[in-house]
């Protein structure tokens, strides 16, 4: 079956970098469009960045400067480095794989930004 497993989240000080790592497992990796999401408590799910299979990339106006979205197809994995983290940034954060209305998620990673 379909897996999609996030790591490397944790509790970090505001203005520091944080790593996170999606693997998935049962997809074909590569023609999915790969993103990461967050949800805080008591707010909606939102987009923070994805990446399709061709290359294109979008951040969300709330993150941009700050992240980067990166993938290896041949690892079966989808990465997101976060600098200049902000307490607002506190959220559990989703691996997201989308194709043609197939749609899997993680079970997600809490990253903690506070001193």
């Amino acid at each position: 079956q379909v897996q999609l497993v996030e790591s490397g989240g944790g509790l970090v000080q505001p203005g520091g970098s944080l790593g996170l790592s999606c693997t998935a497992s049962g997809i074909i990796f590569s023609m999915y469009t790969m993103g990461w999401y967050r949800q805080a408590p008591g707010k909606r799910r939102e987009l923070v960045a994805d990446l399709t299979s061709r290359g294109r990339i979008n951040y969300a106006d709330s993150v941009k400067g700050r992240v980067t979205i990166s993938r290896d197809n041949a690892k079966n994995t989808v990465l997101l480095q976060i600098n200049s983290l902000k307490p607002e940034d506190t959220a559990v954060y989703y691996c997201n794989a989308d194709f043609t209305n197939q749609h899997y998620w993680g079970q997600g990673t809490q990253v903690t930004v506070s001193s």
